[in-house]
């Protein structure tokens, strides 16, 4: 299984630096001299793939991922002068010009996909497919931390941003390189362009039992609201689950979430003529129930089948 996973991501790979190769072709000498480093490295990595050998988790969430050679080819932070002292000069170039780079291609996403007063969400998709989602956050966090001032960006965006790393780059001069992939765009729709590329980051990770939790508390509250039946027929207690939950739910996930929820007649499905997924249990059920928790009796049962399982190992041993 693991093998069959490996070559689809090495064909995925392949098909990526393909793309790369051609938009390279299509450069001035000049820029593609300037990407010679990035582009060497692109195919040392692809060669390496032949013989390294990747867990099978770690193979599926590059598979997974929209530029997996974006995730082995990651951000160099620091800047020139931490790079000149640890030798690491060719990877800061290297890291610097995509970044510029992916500065470009935001501007050109925004552009793309600006019309009828709204950005298409195809703009975040568009350079996260290019560059990754870390170049492509960390790009947008130094232009969010340059326009700390403007009003036009929300202030949870500028909080976020102050969480990602990005150190001054002085240059001979005493101005900060970093201003050279700082996106130039209209401030307020590079805050929305970023609002939207910090949703797609959040559907990707996985569920936490307090968001889990949360989610079940939210449905409780939902479902103990209405007087009457509220499903089309009036024969259920309905409450649609969160969209964003349901997006980054796994099977465990949602298990986890019926089990929190004390009611047996309870169901999670769909319903004809409506969008999204819902939570449905009977006219009849006590909806004055809190959360179900483990009873006394199976933490018990629980603990004392932890307590013998070293004896029953160790008379194995012994046999």
């Amino acid at each position: 299984m693991n093998e069959a996973l490996q070559q689809s991501l090495y064909d995925k790979l392949s098909r990526e630096q393909d793309k790369y190769r051609d938009w390279l072709k299509g450069q001035p000498p000049e820029e593609i001299l300037h990407h010679s480093y990035e582009y060497t490295v692109r195919e040392d990595i692809l060669m390496s793939m032949e013989e390294l050998t990747l867990s099978e988790a770690e193979t599926r969430a590059l598979l997974l991922s929209p530029s997996p050679m974006a995730i082995l080819l990651p951000v160099y932070p620091y800047p020139a002068d931490h790079a000149r002292e640890n030798v690491e000069l060719d990877a800061y170039r290297a890291s610097f010009r995509a970044n510029v780079s992916c500065k470009d291609a935001i501007e050109a996403a925004i552009r793309d996909n600006y019309r009828d007063n709204r950005l298409d969400t195809a703009a975040v998709g568009q350079v996260a497919e290019q560059f990754g989602q870390e170049r492509m956050l960390y790009v947008l966090a130094a232009t969010v931390r340059h326009f700390d001032y403007d009003g036009r960006i929300s202030r949870d965006n500028k909080r976020w941003a102050n969480t990602i790393p990005v150190y001054e780059n002085k240059d001979g001069m005493d101005s900060d390189r970093s201003v050279q992939f700082v996106v130039s765009s209209h401030p307020g729709l590079t805050d929305l362009f970023l609002t939207q590329a910090r949703q797609e980051q959040r559907l990707r990770q996985p569920l936490t039992a307090d968001e889990i939790k949360a989610e079940a508390a939210r449905l409780l509250g939902k479902l103990q609201e209405p007087v009457q039946p509220n499903s089309p027929g009036g024969t259920h207690f309905m409450a649609e689950v969160s969209r964003d939950f349901m997006e980054r739910a796994g099977a465990k996930d949602t298990a986890a979430l019926q089990k929190l929820l004390p009611f047996s007649t309870l169901a999670l499905t769909t319903l004809k003529d409506r969008r999204g997924v819902y939570a449905l249990i009977g006219k009849d059920e006590d909806r004055s129930q809190s959360f179900r928790r483990p009873s006394v009796r199976s933490k018990l049962q629980q603990a004392s089948a932890e307590q013998k399982q070293p004896a029953a190992k160790k008379k194995d041993l012994e046999l």
